[in-house]
């Protein structure tokens, strides 16, 4: 796309026609023919709130977070009490956790777009409220349809927690300090669906499976509180006070340009959104193959009998994602740092280098040992209870560093990158968790695992790319020769009209 030239302050037409929100953050790309409006060149934005109020949005963005990647594993142990109650299968009650997910990615298409438009507050009390009104419907779901509905409804409401709290904490942090952040942000989304199963087991071996709803329909009306009373809007520009002075059809117009989802299924055109996408999948399709088999291969290789001693396995991947969250995100900020110290200036991409040892070697190594101890019957309960802990702390040495590339990269369409990367990484959840129970049954839990570690080593080679050569894929799609701006004595960044950020 067209941008200016580094000292000047007047916005060029884009081919894209989106508006230009001005940020403090480098490669914030340039967007909308509109009036020109000076590019600042402090960071003062992010001093409006008090690190104590910083805190305490950040633990009511992780309770929220919390609760629709719960959500979708609860059942998982109450899966042949909830087939019983609809006389039907467990795969068929399998297949509702997949359609779920599907929606989970879904919905980032609305919400994230959303949220640009009218604000983070506004979408968290909606989707809160809708989430508690779902939520209570699966609980009293009369039958297997309304079951599938209610289900397929909370999961589209949930997911603006995880759209618009990454957002969020791109809002009120600065790009060095909020892979910290997100870490603690993360370690909600991360830790419910490890939880949520033990959760349901604990609950199906004394109760009915319909408490594990009525319990998140708690959690829900908890989440609406926070929202309403703790949670200050934090973006820096609603595009709504734009639609002031227009007509309803103008306002029609402009509404569906804005939130039209094809903008973000656009930004695939960039190769390393993609990637940063595609590793997020991986890891995702990794948790939710990982998490969604338990019961029915770990309970038969060691006799298990009741929900709850299958449940405590779940355990072992929620501690390792509690411990990594104290690690993981100030394990990614620490490379940016040291790499600004290298370059002489932040470069996004640096930050993807803090993820590739953990994603392309020990989650895959842990992937592998995990597979075939199960299927070989070797190592006792203990080999796949560290494997599973281990493979957890690590995933928190990626998630953190993915999530706030997406942040960091392209800061003016911060909620459609984060939206298009949860978009892309629930629909291979979706898959992996639909797929794992017929692949295990037919090839065996050691080659379906490899499989996975496979899948991961692939993608982490091309996160390496991306941290490599990251920056000239970017000037290129934008149309900034990489040399423009060295012989101009300019980064690339300044050369679009970007803030870039030297030492």
């Amino acid at each position: 796309m067209a941008s200016p030239s580094a000292d000047s302050s007047t916005i060029i037409e884009s081919p894209l026609a989106l508006h230009h929100i001005p940020s403090h953050v480098s490669h914030d790309i340039p967007m909308y023919n509109t009036a020109p409006a000076p590019l600042k060149n402090d960071d003062s934005i992010y001093d409006r709130l008090s690190p104590s109020r910083k805190i305490v949005i950040t633990c009511v963005l992780a309770v929220c977070g919390f609760l629709s990647p719960i959500s979708s594993t609860t059942v998982l142990s109450a899966i042949p009490e909830v087939a019983s109650t609809y006389h039907t299968t467990g795969s068929i009650i399998n297949v509702s956790n997949a359609v779920y997910l599907i929606f989970m990615g879904i919905s980032p298409c609305l919400w994230g777009p959303m949220s640009q438009v009218y604000g983070r507050r506004w979408m968290c009390i909606s989707s809160s409220v809708l989430f508690f009104g779902c939520s209570l419907g699966t609980a009293l779901s009369p039958n297997l349809g309304a079951f599938f509905v209610f289900r397929a409804l909370t999961a589209f409401q949930g997911t603006s927690f995880l759209i618009v709290g990454a957002s969020c904490i791109g809002d009120i942090y600065r790009p060095q300090e909020r892979a910290t952040a997100l870490g603690w942000f993360l370690s909600g989304t991360l830790i419910g669906p490890a939880i949520g199963p033990f959760v349901g087991g604990v609950i199906v071996t004394f109760r009915s499976w319909r408490v594990i709803f009525y319990l998140q329909t708690a959690l829900g009306g908890l989440a609406t509180l926070l929202v309403v009373f703790l949670l200050p809007e934090t973006i820096h520009h609603k595009r709504s006070e734009e639609l002031e002075g227009l007509n309803r059809v103008q306002k029609a117009r402009q509404l569906w340009e804005w939130t039209n989802p094809w903008r973000i299924v656009k930004l695939y055109r960039y190769p390393n959104l993609t990637i940063a996408s595609l590793a997020s999948s991986a890891l995702v399709w990794n948790m939710y193959s990982l998490l969604t088999p338990i019961r029915y291969i770990i309970n038969p290789r060691f006799d298990l009998t009741t929900p709850i001693q299958s449940g405590l396995f779940y355990l072992a991947p929620g501690a390792g994602y509690l411990a990594g969250t104290f690690f993981g995100g100030r394990w990614a900020d620490h490379t940016v740092k040291k790499w600004i110290v290298m370059r002489g200036r932040r470069v996004p991409e640096d930050r993807l280098r803090s993820c590739v040892p953990f994603m392309g070697i020990i989650i895959p190594a842990c992937m592998l040992i995990y597979g075939w101890s199960i299927e070989k019957k070797a190592g006792g309960i203990a080999l796949p209870v560290i494997t599973m802990f281990f493979q957890g702390f690590a995933q928190l040495f990626c998630f953190p560093s993915l999530n706030t590339y997406c942040l960091d990269v392209m800061q003016s369409r911060s909620a459609e990158v984060i939206a298009g990367n949860y978009m892309t990484r629930y629909f291979f959840a979706a898959a992996g968790s639909a797929a794992v129970l017929p692949a295990v049954q037919h090839i065996g839990v050691g080659w379906f695992s490899t499989i996975s570690a496979i899948f991961l080593a692939l993608v982490t080679a091309a996160v390496y790319c991306a941290a490599l050569w990251g920056e000239a894929w970017r000037d290129k799609i934008d149309g900034v020769p990489s040399h423009e701006g060295e012989k101009s004595g300019a980064t690339p960044a300044a050369v679009r009209g970007e803030k870039s950020e030297r030492v």
